[in-house]
Formats: structure tokens, C-alpha cells, sequence
């Protein structure tokens, strides 16, 4: 397939408003991709360059693309950046840019879904300190061949922000027509493999295998989430239950085959470098080969540590000796997905669990079987004592089901209800803010577009401010007086006292005295909250069921 050809599709999606005919529309498209379009065409329908589960990243800052397309076009960075504060999408002002460039002595190739997609693998390959003066030749290279649609879509893959609408489940529901196949076969195979790109190939290939497509040891799948609930309602559905601890940690999975042994983050980077700890627990605490699902808690003295103390060693890559002497991590394993060459995903919590405690000699986490609610709050209170967030409440016979967040397993916490939303722009401060930004606006995600759920200013403070800068300055995108776009790559956990309908926001909501709690580095913008189950929360407030989390 040609580039032109892909940004044709994605131009025409843009115009359409109904989910059913953007997936009639892609369902359509997909049989007549070979083999080696297939899975970059899904992919980068969905915005995305690379699988799920690699930890390729192309690191292209706001910076580097708008020196890409002044080189191009024969301009200065400052006239690309005007461009795009003007119509405040990078993606609109790069295809206007093209369409005018002075320079013609560029020789123009046709671009191929492919080479762009391998031009990008080139772009993450690249490392050291020539990184962005490579970076920034081959991303010259993509805009000096591109027409000025291509370019719209190119400069949006780069900052991986498509905003087309085709999020994941539109694509799954596509590959499922276009293939002819159970959505239900697609959805349990990308859950196992984490690549639609992937899972599309087979479902036309051997439609026959995805039903048995399983877990592998050193390709990470996404974890399970769990709802904000209470212990009365579980036991209300389910009888008996099983209560854990709820730790103010970071979430990891913990592969291992033999002598070799990784560990993934909650985003799924391999951090094994940074948790050496961590991997020495569990490498002797089995000997079996087993994929683990836990949390890394920082302790001191017997007693938690808040969150940030734990993400300080995550990031670490540098003097990790010395970090691990500051700050000891201890693993606290809840799950396990699979064992010796079986993958445990579709069978019962129970007998996970079971398996989970006859595998790992160490480092299991503490689980309570309950059937009132009496012993659970006991077990709550508890785990408040002991100095832990809350506890989480789950279905026995739940399955692990892969980046779902369902109520089968339940997180039951104190204080305000919170939010885990995307940062899309901010507004510059006043005052002694004034050089910093003040505020900033957070959305929540649906079929891959991110819309806006209001605005964030109080429980910040001024030192606080200053690091969000700092984090922030470099993804500026655009700017319009006060206000600035921001790459949407970081999320933060917000409190609000109330969510309320709202015609100011694309959401159709907004939040109530909204309240910054913290940076979550350990979550990428896909997990941020979705508008679907934003609206469950309103009915259920709307309802007088009260607080989620009593």
C-alpha cells in the first residue's frame, strides 16, 4: 500500500461520526492488505507505530518535528511553531506547510506503508548522543517525499496522536468482519499476543489458531485493571471473595525461563536494570518458568513507603547500586499467568491462586477468603493500619483478562474518589506562576481520541509546579494566548468531589473541585479513564448509590 493511499483512508475516517461505518469502512480495506501491510496498516490506524508489548519507542519531541519541516520547507522553526499554534494541530499545519514548500530541489519518492514504517524502526533503533541528529535526517527524509496529506499523517504518527477515532475496539470489531471470524476468537488473541497488527494476519491466515494463541514468556501483555467498588456490592455478587491488600506501590510482571529473567513495568518497558533486587527475590524464590503478576513496594523499617520512593527506582538507570541502598523494593506477587509451558489466563482466581503458592517458595502476597462483610472491613481496616492504600476485593472465579478493567476484581479506598486522566494542554500561570504553567487540562480516552473533562490548578504547589515545567516545556505542541496543546503522553491522578454533564468540554462532562494528587508515571495515556466508564460513575452517583469506594 502506498502512504498516499493510507492517508486517503484516514482523511476520509476523519469526516465520519458513526462507529459502525468506520468499521464497516476499515473492515473493508484489510482483506485486500498483503501480509506485510496488514499489521502496520492496523497499527498505525490506531495511531500506533510499534506492537503493544515492544518497548521500541521513536522519541520525537514536538522540537525535533517542527526542525524536520522548517529544513524542508525552507523556513525557520518559529514559522512551523506559528503554523501550528494557528490551527493548534500539528498534523493540519505540516499538510499546509508542504503544500506551499520553497524548497522543490527535494527528489520526490513515492512513500510505501512499509518503508515508513521501517523509517521509524530506524528512528527507535537510534541511541547514543548522534540519536537526534539521525532522528531528525530520517524524519527530513519522510517530509521531503511526502505530499502535503501524507504529511498531515506523518507528523501525527510522530507524535503518535492520530485522532481519527479507530481506538482499539473499533479495529478489533473490524478484524473480526473483515476476516469473518468471532470478535470474541480476536479480542482472546490479542489479549495473548498484544498486537492487533498480529492477530489480523492470523485471522485471515489460519483464523482456525486463535483460539489457541497463548501467553509467551518475554513479551509482556497488559495487565488487568480493576474498578473503583465497594466490599458490599462484591460479596453482594459474588458470596465468597478474596480480599488483598491494596499496595501504594508500582505494578510489575516478572517473566522467566531458565536462567533468564525479565522484568516489565506497568506501561510494559523492561526495567529488569533497575530492579536487580527484585529479580534476585523472585529468581530464587522458584524454580519453575513462570510469567508473575505483582507489585514493587518500597519499605523502611517494616513499614510502606509512598508511591514516589518506588518510582525513583523504576527510572533509575544510572547508579542503581547506590538507589537500592537509599530505597529497598520488596516484591509482593498476586497472580500468575503462566507455568512451564502452559499459560494459566483462562482459568478461575482460586486456581491461580492455588498453582501461585505452590510455585513460588517466597514473596506471595497476603489473600483472605471471606463470605461477610464484617471480617472484609476488618481486613480494610487492617490494611490502613498496616499502612497500605485499601484492599482489593476479587471474584474467585474470575479469569486474568488483559488490559480490562471490569468488576470482577475491585480497588476499595478512603478519602476522595480519583480519576487517572490524560494531560492535553495547560495555561500559563500569574503571578510568581507566571513563568510556569498554572493549570492543566485533562481528558478522558475514547476510540483513541482523547476529549476534555476540565481543568486541574489546586493541590499543586509551587515546587510541584516547577517539576510539572520542566516535564512539560518539551511537549509544547501549540500555542493560543494563555493556553498551550501539550503531547499527550502523561497522566495524572486527579480527586473531584462531584462529575457533573457539561456542555464546555467535548466529554460532555466535567469534574467538581478537581484536585491534583500526583503524576502517574507508571501509566501510559491508553489506561487513562474512558469516557464509558466516566459515565457509569455519573449514573451511579446520579443514583444515589454514593461513594465507590466506601
Amino acid at each position: 500500500m502506498q502512504f498516499l493511499e493510507f492517508a486517503q483512508i484516514c482523511e476520509h475516517l476523519e469526516g465520519i461520526s458513526g462507529r459502525l461505518e468506520m468499521i464497516e469502512e476499515v473492515a473493508a480495506v484489510l482483506p485486500r492488505l498483503d501480509d506485510e501491510d496488514l499489521p502496520v496498516f492496523v497499527r498505525f490506524i490506531m495511531g500506533r507505530v510499534f506492537p503493544d508489548w515492544s518497548s521500541k519507542t521513536l522519541g520525537v519531541g514536538p522540537n525535533l518535528l517542527y526542525d524536520a519541516v522548517a529544513y524542508v520547507v525552507g523556513t525557520k522553526r518559529e514559522t512551523v511553531r506559528e503554523a501550528i499554534n494557528a490551527t493548534g494541530d500539528a498534523g493540519l499545519a505540516v499538510e499546509h506547510l508542504l503544500a506551499k514548500k520553497e524548497q522543490t530541489s527535494f527528489f520526490i519518492q513515492e512513500l510505501d506503508l512499509v518503508e515508513v514504517y521501517r523509517e521509524f524502526e530506524r528512528m527507535a533503533a537510534t541511541g547514543g548522543q548522534r540519536s537526534q541528529r539521525e532522528k531528525l535526517r530520517v524524519a527530513q527524509g519522510l517530509f521531503g517525499n511526502a505530499r502535503p496529506l501524507e504529511g498531515r499523517y506523518l507528523a501525527r504518527l510522530m507524535l503518535e496522536e492520530l485522532r481519527i477515532g479507530m481506538g482499539e475496539g473499533n479495529v478489533r470489531d473490524a478484524v473480526a468482519k473483515a476476516f469473518e471470524v468471532d470478535v470474541r476468537l480476536v479480542e482472546h488473541a490479542h489479549q495473548a499476543m498484544n498486537d492487533l497488527g498480529e492477530v489480523a494476519v492470523l485471522a485471515r491466515r489460519k483464523p482456525a489458531e486463535l483460539s489457541r494463541v497463548t501467553i509467551e514468556p518475554f513479551r509482556p501483555v497488559k495487565m488487568m485493571l480493576a474498578q473503583a467498588g465497594t466490599i458490599a456490592g462484591q460479596l453482594a455478587d459474588h458470596g465468597e471473595v478474596a480480599v488483598e491488600y491494596k499496595f501504594d506501590g508500582s505494578r510489575f510482571q516478572f517473566h522467566k525461563v531458565g536462567d533468564v529473567s525479565r522484568i516489565y513495568s506497568r506501561r510494559l518497558e523492561e526495567v529488569t536494570d533497575s530492579l536487580p533486587d527484585i529479580a534476585k527475590h523472585l529468581m530464587a524464590a522458584t524454580d519453575h518458568d513462570v510469567i508473575l503478576d505483582g507489585e514493587a513496594v518500597a519499605v523502611r523499617d517494616g513499614r510502606p513507603m509512598p508511591f514516589q520512593f518506588v518510582i525513583r527506582r523504576f527510572r533509575r538507570k544510572h547508579g542503581v547500586d547506590s538507589m537500592m541502598e537509599k530505597i529497598e523494593l520488596v516484591p509482593r506477587v498476586f497472580d500468575i499467568l503462566y507455568l512451564d509451558g502452559e499459560a494459566l489466563m483462562d482459568r478461575p482466581l482460586a486456581e491461580r491462586r492455588k498453582i501461585l503458592e505452590e510455585t513460588l517458595g517466597a514473596d506471595v502476597a497476603e489473600q483472605f477468603r471471606v463470605t461477610d462483610a464484617a471480617a472484609a472491613e476488618a481486613i480494610y481496616t487492617e490494611a490502613l493500619g498496616l499502612g497500605h492504600e485499601g484492599v482489593m476485593v476479587k471474584a474467585l472465579d474470575s479469569p486474568y483478562t488483559p488490559g480490562v478493567r471490569g468488576r470482577l476484581w475491585v480497588k476499595v479506598k478512603p478519602g476522595v474518589e480519583t480519576l487517572d486522566l490524560a494531560v492535553v494542554g495547560a495555561e500559563w500561570g500569574e503571578g510568581r506562576r507566571a513563568k510556569m504553567f498554572g493549570s492543566f487540562l485533562l481528558a478522558v480516552q475514547d476510540q483513541g481520541r482523547l476529549l476534555p473533562v476540565g481543568k486541574v490548578a489546586t493541590g499543586i504547589t509551587d515546587e510541584v509546579l516547577a517539576e510539572l515545567y520542566t516535564l512539560f516545556k518539551d511537549s509544547v505542541i501549540a500555542r493560543s494566548g494563555k493556553e498551550v496543546t501539550l503531547e499527550p503522553e502523561v497522566v495524572f491522578e486527579v480527586g473531584y468531589s462531584e462529575i457533573q454533564t457539561s456542555p464546555n468540554y467535548a466529554s460532555g462532562y466535567a469534574l467538581r473541585f478537581p484536585r491534583f494528587v500526583r503524576v502517574r508515571e507508571d501509566k501510559s495515556v491508553d489506561e487513562v479513564e474512558s469516557l464509558d466508564t466516566l459515565a457509569g460513575r455519573y449514573r451511579q452517583q446520579k443514583n444515589g448509590q454514593g461513594s465507590l469506594s466506601d
